[in-house]
């Protein structure tokens, strides 16, 4: 008797990305081997729409649900597939990829539909702050707020992200934060101050380069302040991964961290901004979701 064959729902974002000309459904069809793969593909209609079709995807049997987008409709998937059977897969087409680039997912969609014949299946950390998942990074400070602002840009990519980044960088201003963690406090500015799961932001840019995301740890870092000098080592250090030897940011590791600031401070989850509040919780759930990758 034949092996079953794998079955996978993708969910496929549209709006998604910078690469919305390519033909998703026609590369499924030239690159999944259909003695090994069963599958069906379904479009998201609206925000929060992924995270419903993943969970509905879970409860009928589907081995792996793949997002087909980028880092937002990657958390939307994986939210949907907390506490399943189902395990989350990647095809990388938004604007940063920061995922799918830690867990070396081809950026390629047919080298990346390829791998998901055969997937090789393993667990990963979840972290979590005032209540919303996220499985790369999530931040405080200067970072959300200049994902607030990319959201309104109007067009998508690095380069509108650089352009939206160096002009909010002459308005924002460090917010005095308090941050407990590991029975010690720490009372200090907040320009930055992103927890890691992963590596790094998405598009190559390496904000805790020594991140495990199996480690059932959540890297730290801290940017009190960014005046020019320090923001051009720090711009290096992302690209460079050396920032935690830069001298330009504090780097901690710890599970669980509580953080009350003096004003109101945006958050984002994986890339997407949240809302603003003063006061966040922030921890990680050990290896609580599955990867097909």
């Amino acid at each position: 008797m034949s092996p079953a064959k794998l079955r996978i729902c993708f969910i496929l974002n549209p709006n998604s990305g910078t690469n919305r000309r390519q033909d998703v459904p026609a590369l499924l069809a030239q690159h999944l081997d259909p003695a090994l793969v069963d599958y069906e593909l379904q479009l998201t209609q609206y925000a929060g729409h992924a995270e419903t079709l993943a969970r509905e995807a879970a409860l009928t049997g589907f081995r792996v649900v793949v997002a087909v987008g980028g880092d937002g409709t990657v958390n939307e998937v994986g939210r949907g597939l907390l506490g399943s059977r189902a395990a989350l897969g990647i095809l990388p087409r938004g604007s940063g990829n920061g995922l799918a680039r830690h867990l070396r997912v081809p950026l390629s969609l047919p080298a990346a539909i390829k791998r998901l014949n055969a997937p090789d299946f393993q667990r990963i950390d979840v972290g979590e702050i005032n209540g919303r998942r996220f499985f790369c990074t999530a931040g405080l400070g200067f970072d959300a707020h200049v994902s607030k602002c990319f959201a309104a840009a109007g067009t998508r990519g690095l380069a509108t992200y650089v352009r939206v980044a160096l002009r909010e960088y002459r308005r924002f201003r460090p917010v005095p934060v308090n941050v407990a963690f590991n029975n010690q406090t720490l009372e200090t500015g907040c320009y930055v101050l992103a927890f890691a799961n992963a590596a790094q932001y998405g598009n190559n840019a390496y904000i805790a380069p020594l991140a495990d995301i199996r480690d059932g740890l959540l890297d730290l870092c801290l940017i009190d302040a960014l005046p020019l000098g320090r923001a051009v080592r720090v711009g290096i250090g992302l690209a460079l991964g050396d920032l935690p030897t830069s001298g330009a940011a504090v780097f901690h590791t710890s599970r669980q961290i509580q953080v009350h600031a003096a004003a109101p401070l945006g958050f984002h989850v994986d890339g997407d901004y949240v809302e603003d509040a003063q006061d966040f919780n922030i921890g990680l759930e050990p290896l609580a979701l599955e990867v097909a990758i």
